[in-house]
C-alpha cells in the first residue's frame, strides 16, 4: 500500500511540474517571430485577417509576427506546411470554409484535419449572398425555387470550382429546396461573378465579401441572405429561410488554428489576446467594411464549430454525390 501511494504520489508531483513548466513556458511567450500561414494569395479577406492580428500581435507582444502566405490545391499546401509546423506556439493556420469541408471532398489529404490541429479562436463569419444579375427575371428565393422546378437542371449557377464553398451552398440549397440546376465552376471568385454581372450564369451563392464590390457596381443584385439573421449592412434583404428554404443557413468563416500538442497555455494566451483584437473598434471597422462580423469565444467553442461543419458538409457531399478527388 505504502509503494502504491509513493507511485501514485510520484505520478501528481510529475504532472505538477509538467503543468507549472506548461505555465512558465506561456508567461515567457512569445521569444522570437510568430508566422501564420495563409493557405491564400494576398487579397481577400483571410489575407487581411492574417494580417491584423499579425500586426495587433506585434504590438501588443514586441514579437514580429510573419504572414507567409502559401496558396495552393484548395488551401491544402498551407494547411499542410501548418499541419508539420513544431506545436510550439510560433505558427498559426487561418483556418476557413474549405479546413472542415476537404476531408469530405478528398479520398486522402496529407494530414488528419481532425487530429493534427488545436482549435485556437473563430475570428469572424460572413454570411453568403444569393445574388443574379442586375436584370435578371429572378427576384426571389420563391422566383429561383419556381423556375428550377419548372425547367430541372436547366437553369445554371456558378460556383469558384467543384467543391467550393459556394457549390456546397447551392448543393444544400438544391436539396432543401427540392430542386436540380446545373453547376457551372469556374477558377475563382472573380470569374465567376464576372460572368454573373454578364448574365452568362444566371445566379450564384458567394461570400458577402466575394459580392459587395460587384452589387456596389450595380452589375449584380442580391436576393436573399443565407445568414440566420437579417444582415445591418442590408436590411431589406430577407434571409433565404424566410424566403422559401426554412432551416438554410450558410455563412463563410475564418479562424486560427495551431499545430495540434501545442500547450495549452500557450492556445489560452493566443486566444485571450485575439478575443481583445476583435473587440475593438479599429477591427470592427474593418471587418464591417467587408460585410464579416466578428465572433470571437474560446477553443473549445470552436473545436465544437468545425466538428458541427465537418459533419455537415461531408452529409451535403453525400446527399448530392459529388466526386471525390
Amino acid at each position: 500500500m505504502f509503494r502504491k501511494l509513493k507511485r501514485i504520489a510520484a505520478v501528481m508531483a510529475a504532472a505538477g511540474v509538467m503543468t507549472c513548466g506548461a505555465t512558465a513556458q506561456a508567461q515567457d511567450y512569445p521569444q522570437k517571430p510568430i508566422h501564420i500561414v495563409v493557405p491564400y494569395p494576398p487579397g481577400g479577406f483571410n489575407d487581411t485577417l492574417g494580417r491584423v492580428v499579425a500586426n495587433k500581435l506585434s504590438a501588443a507582444w514586441g514579437q514580429p509576427v510573419v504572414v507567409d502566405n502559401k496558396p495552393g490545391a484548395g488551401t491544402i499546401i498551407g494547411t499542410s506546411i501548418a499541419a508539420k509546423a513544431a506545436p510550439d506556439g510560433y505558427t498559426l493556420l487561418v483556418a476557413q470554409f474549405p479546413f472542415a469541408a476537404n476531408p469530405a471532398l478528398y479520398r486522402s489529404l496529407p494530414y488528419d484535419t481532425a487530429k493534427d490541429f488545436a482549435p485556437v479562436i473563430l475570428a469572424g463569419q460572413s454570411p453568403m449572398l444569393l445574388a443574379v444579375h442586375a436584370d435578371s427575371s429572378l427576384k426571389s428565393v420563391g422566383a429561383v425555387v419556381e423556375a428550377a422546378r419548372a425547367r430541372p437542371r436547366q437553369i445554371n449557377y456558378g460556383s469558384s470550382g467543384s467543391g467550393s464553398s459556394n457549390h456546397l451552398a447551392m448543393a444544400l440549397f438544391e436539396r432543401m429546396a427540392s430542386v436540380e440546376m446545373t453547376q457551372i465552376p469556374y477558377k475563382g471568385s472573380t470569374p465567376m461573378l464576372t460572368d454573373l454581372a454578364g448574365g452568362q450564369v444566371e445566379l450564384a451563392f458567394d461570400a458577402f465579401p466575394h459580392v459587395l464590390p460587384f452589387i456596389q457596381s450595380g452589375k449584380v443584385r442580391a436576393i436573399a441572405i443565407a445568414d440566420e439573421h437579417r444582415s445591418p449592412l442590408m436590411p431589406d434583404l430577407p434571409t433565404v429561410a424566410e424566403a422559401g428554404v426554412p432551416g438554410y443557413h450558410v455563412s463563410s468563416w475564418h479562424g486560427f488554428v495551431a499545430p495540434a500538442g501545442t500547450p495549452e497555455p500557450i492556445l489560452q494566451k493566443l486566444n485571450t489576446q485575439i478575443n481583445a483584437i476583435l473587440a475593438t473598434e479599429e477591427v470592427k471597422k474593418i471587418f464591417r467594411e467587408q460585410g464579416v462580423v466578428p465572433t470571437g469565444g474560446t477553443p473549445a467553442d470552436f473545436a465544437a464549430f468545425i466538428t458541427a461543419q465537418m459533419g455537415k458538409w461531408r452529409q451535403v457531399v453525400v446527399d448530392a454525390a459529388i466526386p471525390l478527388q
